[in-house]
């Protein structure tokens, strides 16, 4: 039997190294963060793009990003448990809308319920903390 030979390996045995990525991050209150996603089964992967080009296209312009090696970060995601990493991804989900979310939570606000609904609440709470009492005294 001859060995047969495949010209496009899908998934080589070897990784290569794909050289500075543009990684998408996010600003928090320790700096800047690189961002992690999850692939189609749940699982979590980093991801570089080659190009900002690429990134823009697939993140929106207004992600901003930072310029990595492939081992870089690699080591960046190995602590929080991410051992993947995507090149290049094509989809992603489309950002939630923040005026939407800022509108509901003011409609949610506390300061928005009816004086009797949150003198409910407190009585309610009030009875809970004295069946608990009685079950403690005895």
């Amino acid at each position: 039997m001859s060995p047969v030979e495949h010209s496009e390996d899908p998934e080589p045995c070897e990784r290569v190294p794909a050289g500075l990525l543009f990684v998408p991050v996010r600003s928090g209150p320790a700096g800047c963060t690189a961002r992690l996603f999850r692939t189609p089964l749940g699982g979590r992967t980093a991801a570089g793009f080659t190009s900002a080009a690429k990134l823009t296209a697939t993140l929106g312009p207004d992600q901003a990003s930072i310029r990595l090696s492939e081992p870089a970060l690699r080591a960046l995601a190995a602590p929080l448990g991410v051992t993947a990493l995507t090149v290049d991804p094509q989809f992603s989900a489309p950002s939630a809308d923040r005026t939407a979310a800022t509108v509901r939570e003011r409609e949610n606000s506390w300061r928005r319920w009816h004086p009797q609904h949150v003198g409910a609440l407190r009585v309610t709470g009030a009875a809970a903390v004295v069946a608990c009492l009685n079950l403690l005294i005895g």
